[in-house]
């Protein structure tokens, strides 16, 4: 299959237009794999590093003393197109739906100089003390900053 195939054939095309906010990102030496091209694995991390700076910088959380914590409990990666070192990227991000304790994210990884997702993900977050290990509440500046970035879904 050439770089430039669309490995979802036939899927809906999930394009920057899609999401609200973006974080920049630069591919690094490191996230090639032997075929040459950023590893699967490595597109989770994209999307963790984009989640937590958001809940960080807009949310208010602090990684260190809040008295909750992010649960990653489901993720979900479709791959389209391969990035390869040393790709700039943005990683956009939008809310799908928000819970008591929950949020699912989505999340689409583009090339700089493209409009079309290289990869489109889902995260859902569980909100847990931090103290007592179980799901709670999500904090008010949290739960305002997510809706800021709630959209309808793509279908």
């Amino acid at each position: 299959m050439s770089r430039s195939a669309d490995l979802l054939a036939g899927s809906p095309k999930v394009e920057r237009s899609d999401f609200p906010i973006f974080y920049p990102m630069q591919t690094r030496w490191m996230d090639n794999d032997i075929y040459g091209h950023v590893n699967n694995v490595t597109y989770y991390s994209y999307f963790d590093s984009a989640i937590n700076r958001f809940l960080i910088e807009k949310g208010g959380l602090n990684i260190h003393a809040s008295d909750v914590v992010g649960f990653v409990v489901s993720s979900n990666c479709q791959f389209r197109k391969p990035l390869a070192y040393p790709d700039a990227i943005s990683v956009g991000l939008r809310v799908a739906k928000i819970g008591h304790s929950s949020v699912t994210y989505e999340t689409g990884i583009f090339r700089d100089s493209e409009t079309e997702a290289s990869a489109y993900g889902q995260v859902v977050h569980v909100f847990v003390s931090r103290e007592h290990n179980t799901a709670t509440r999500i904090p008010e500046s949290i739960h305002q900053a997510l809706e800021q970035i709630v959209v309808h879904h793509f279908d």
